[in-house]
């Protein structure tokens, strides 16, 4: 936790905010704070700053806050992936999230297993949390906007037509044998296939649509790898 998020829940005055639980846990265990000691904190949605500590027990925090600082911008990226495996989804959520991205939609695909949606990991909570320790990890307060398209057709015919609108389009596939485009235009949507890759016909509608093939090479990458090597290599 490289900043301590704070939720409009905790302020019990503009610039006062008391902490329990988890946050608690980690400031007195991990980051062994002291009264008087100052921590990076952060508003969610709003500003960053630090924040002094004033009171600290065993079941409460109590910060004294200096929020003067703006959080970092997002990315122009919109982040198109097939749904991973319920195992995998908190990676890719937290992956995502701190490392910029403005948008995520999960999308389905051929191979992604139908109970894959019916899993608790999607409840709206599961993924609040997620991005939460995104948010966190990044130092960033900003969630980015989170979509589930559980239909593909429609997601192709109806959405991804304006998030194309006036920037670039990529296809993660492998085999494809095509670099980045020398110059990209913002905003960019990346969509990332499935572990399995995506199927033929996928690959042809989303190239039909407008996005242009991105090949990272012969390797099959685990989804959260390829995530990570994908916007290293655009950004």
């Amino acid at each position: 936790m490289n900043l301590i998020l704070l939720l409009p829940e905790d302020l019990v005055a503009p610039d006062r905010a008391r902490l329990t639980g988890r946050r608690l846990a980690h400031v007195r265990e991990v980051q062994r704070a002291v009264v008087g000691k100052d921590l990076v904190v952060g508003l969610l949605g709003g500003a960053m700053g630090r924040g002094r500590v004033v009171h600290l027990d065993d079941a409460v925090l109590e910060l004294e806050l200096t929020l003067d600082q703006a959080p970092p911008p997002k990315l122009p990226l919109t982040l198109v992936v097939a749904l991973p495996r319920p195992t995998v989804l908190n990676r890719i959520l937290v992956a995502a999230t701190s490392l910029g991205a403005a948008r995520l939609v999960l999308l389905n695909a051929w191979k992604v297993e139908k109970s894959y949606w019916g899993s608790p990991r999607l409840g709206p909570e599961s993924l609040r949390e997620q991005l939460l320790l995104g948010l966190e990890q990044a130092k960033d307060t900003v969630l980015p906007e989170l979509r589930l398209a559980r239909l593909f057709r429609p997601f192709l015919e109806d959405d991804l037509p304006s998030l194309l609108e006036g920037g670039t389009g990529l296809l993660a596939h492998p085999g494809s044998g095509e670099g980045a485009p020398a110059v990209l235009a913002a905003p960019v949507t990346l969509a990332i296939g499935p572990e399995g890759g995506w199927v033929d016909a996928e690959v042809e509608s989303l190239l039909r649509a407008g996005l242009k093939p991105l090949d990272l090479g012969p390797r099959i990458l685990r989804t959260e790898t390829a995530l990570a090597a994908l916007v290293g290599r655009l950004f």
